[in-house]
């Protein structure tokens, strides 16, 4: 890691906190370190990160909330979100809100690590910042935009990372564990079935060409079938 990421981490616990922040620290990031909502979007508000770590449940402004304040200003900056919840419904509303990523605690340092890097390096990917052609459709991983003829559809980020990776795979069976690792961390039972969710999503997305079809292969994964 060449450059060094600037990352706001908002966590309410102070040691769990400080521990995060010396560890990421230590691995060379950037680390400011907020104890409360409010703080942790005063300093959004006042620095550049490349990196968004935030606890779900803060005092005075949560999680989710400062997540939707974000993004109503910056589209692209990664976002993960750090909670005990774990049921699928918590998981599917933290991607709803702007989140890009989702680990339950109790985590390992090592898991986060991973997880930071995989989204840094994934927002500098130029194919992030390009128009993909996907049958009548046009799509923009990087704006999140679904566009057919005039009309643009914005997706969530979890919408678009999920066609992004059928994409990269069309025409071709793409393994749902592989898809689940990548942009979930972990293929367990609980990822799976929101994963379930953002694919019959994207199936009514991409209704308007008759061509396009996202097949589910049991016992596999999932086929993009473009022509």
């Amino acid at each position: 890691m060449t450059k060094k990421y600037k990352i706001l981490l908002a966590e309410d616990e102070p040691s769990l906190g400080m521990i995060l922040k010396e560890s990421m620290e230590s691995r060379g990031f950037e680390v400011n370190h907020s104890e409360d909502g409010e703080a942790a979007w005063q300093s959004y508000q006042s620095h550049q990160y490349d990196l968004l770590v935030l606890d779900v449940m803060m005092p005075k402004l949560d999680g989710f909330s400062l997540a939707q304040m974000v993004r109503k200003s910056d589209s692209y900056i990664p976002i993960i979100f750090l909670t005990a919840k774990s049921a699928t419904q918590d998981l599917i509303e933290g991607f709803e809100k702007g989140g890009n990523d989702y680990i339950k605690k109790p985590f390992s340092m090592e898991e986060l690590i991973v997880r930071a890097k995989a989204l840094l390096e994934r927002k500098s990917n130029p194919l992030h910042q390009e128009w993909l052609s996907l049958g009548k459709y046009q799509f923009h991983p990087g704006k999140q935009i679904l566009k057919w003829q005039e009309q643009e559809d914005y997706l969530t980020h979890k919408e678009s990372e999920v066609l992004k990776e059928l994409i990269l795979h069309k025409n071709e069976l793409t393994d749902r564990s592989i898809i689940l690792e990548k942009l979930w961390g972990n293929a367990d039972f609980f990822n799976g079935r929101s994963m379930d969710v953002y694919i019959s999503k994207l199936r009514k997305k991409l209704d308007k060409d008759s061509d396009l079809q996202i097949l589910n292969i049991r016992g596999y994964g999932y086929k993009l079938v473009c022509s």
